[in-house]
């Protein structure tokens, strides 16, 4: 239960008088702060460690077996064909969103060089899944060694994450082009915007690299039975063979500074976004920016939301088939709609891609 969430219980050891949170403009997370957090985790953890009774003797895991999405083999067939035209769709949407930019210097702004940066993430994203589960929905037996589950868990976090930061990113870049116009050539520069790619991948990497840490450094002998369709942590840390309760206080701190954060700074540029263009006298316009930022924040719903149902609520011992259905939003389903919804139906891309076929 979220009243007794681990990050509150850290925060008042730490500290006489609960202060109020401040999240910096870009959202980058204070090093000193996530430095406290990973060494009073690391020493929370190495207690958790310690087996259960009665498990000192069981063989430690060497591979994970899926349950998978259904047990039906008809079933399988139908979703091998809907993932196979999703994952296609994922691919050739952000590659072609990615060569389009490249090529067309019309497209050389600050907003089109985020959204190559989250094509590139998208389709990492999608690629470290949906091909695994393509595979596993023609096989029996759906196994993936411990190294394998390490990989891929290690860079859907990185990708994920990163692409938590660059919406938000990309949600202020459409701020200060909506609500201050006239200095948006001065703000959005180039050099501001690689520190600002730069911070979203490192915050990425940084985020991975303490949830990895903290969930694959706990214990796994006996059951390597996995109810999902690729391994992430909330999943993985059901077969753990000692108490999780100092892992999952990592992730829901991480999940505090990647998730809750770059959302709230979504939804207050958004909100002055609409501010700004309620006063506008043009009704045309009016109408572009409302069907601009409604698209966008489906996106945000669909991304964040499915992110926050699964990072950021009390662990359990069992993985329901609501939570697999959750997962197949944020892992195939919204990196096949980023490139239609941010850039397929803009009418910039639609000249550049008219340019490069006409040639």
């Amino acid at each position: 239960m979220f009243g007794r969430c681990p990050w509150s219980l850290f925060i008042r050891k730490r500290t006489p008088r609960l202060q109020k949170p401040h999240f910096p403009l870009f959202f980058t997370p204070s090093l000193g702060s996530l430095l406290c957090v990973y060494t009073y985790c690391s020493f929370q953890c190495s207690r958790d460690k310690q087996p259960f009774m009665g498990e000192d003797n069981r063989t430690s895991v060497t591979e994970f077996i899926f349950l998978g999405l259904s047990q039906d083999p008809q079933t399988q067939v139908l979703l091998f064909f809907l993932f196979l035209l999703i994952y296609l769709l994922t691919v050739l949407g952000n590659l072609l969103i990615i060569v389009l930019i490249h090529s067309d210097p019309r497209l050389h702004t600050p907003m089109y060089f985020f959204l190559r940066n989250l094509s590139f993430a998208d389709l990492c994203f999608s690629t470290t899944t949906v091909p695994q589960v393509l595979v596993h929905f023609l096989m029996k037996r759906k196994t993936i060694s411990f190294a394998g589950c390490s990989t891929q868990i290690v860079v859907l976090l990185l990708v994920g994450c990163t692409e938590c930061a660059l919406l938000a990113v990309m949600s202020y870049d459409r701020y200060v082009a909506v609500c201050k116009p006239l200095h948006y050539s001065t703000i959005m520069t180039h050099w501001v915007c690689v520190q600002l790619a730069a911070g979203s991948w490192a915050s990425g990497a940084l985020v991975s690299l303490v949830d990895t840490t903290f969930t694959l450094r706990l214990p796994y002998r006996g059951n390597n039975v996995i109810n999902h369709f690729f391994c992430e942590p909330p999943a993985l840390l059901k077969l753990a063979s000692a108490d999780t309760y100092s892992t999952e206080m990592a992730i829901f701190a991480m999940g505090v500074v990647i998730l809750l954060a770059p959302v709230s700074l979504i939804l207050t540029s958004y909100w002055n976004i609409v501010s700004t263009v309620i006063q506008m006298q043009s009704g045309e316009g009016r109408l572009k920016v409302f069907s601009t930022c409604g698209s966008h924040l489906i996106v945000v719903v669909l991304f964040y939301g499915s992110g926050i149902f699964a990072y950021m609520r009390p662990n359990s011992k069992i993985m329901n088939e609501k939570d697999k259905m959750i997962s197949v939003f944020y892992s195939a389903v919204t990196p096949m709609m980023n490139p239609i919804i941010y850039s397929l139906r803009n009418k910039d891309v639609k000249g550049a891609l008219k340019r490069i076929t006409t040639k």
